[in-house]
């Protein structure tokens, strides 16, 4: 049975094998490009970095990207206030803004 079955078809179920292995050794090489490509560090199978490594360089650029990321949430905070304060003179009716303006106006004097 087996000579009517499985040799006459074994070049084609090596050949598939074959592609298939080839396949997964072709999404491993990708996903590792992409990996590098995006930044993010390579693992080893039980989930160690392998690269890149942890250098002082490395340590200052993440401080300093740290607090500019703080320094820019601060500024947009204060963004949003402004814009908060813009939108609340837009939207009320005028009569109102002249009181306030005024009241203002009149504690100054």
């Amino acid at each position: 049975m087996a000579d009517q079955v499985i040799i006459p078809h074994l070049p084609w179920i090596i050949a598939g094998g074959m592609t298939l292995g080839l396949i997964a050794i072709v999404g491993w090489v990708f996903t590792t490009w992409l990996r590098i490509k995006h930044g993010y560090p390579l693992e080893t199978s039980w989930g160690k970095a392998v690269e890149p490594r942890m250098t002082t360089e490395t340590a200052e650029r993440m401080k300093l990207l740290s607090t500019e990321n703080a320094q820019l949430r601060a500024e947009l905070g204060a963004v949003k206030d402004r814009l908060a304060n813009v939108e609340r003179i837009v939207t009320d009716d005028g009569h109102r803004v002249v009181q306030e303006i005024e009241s203002l106006r009149g504690r100054n004097n």
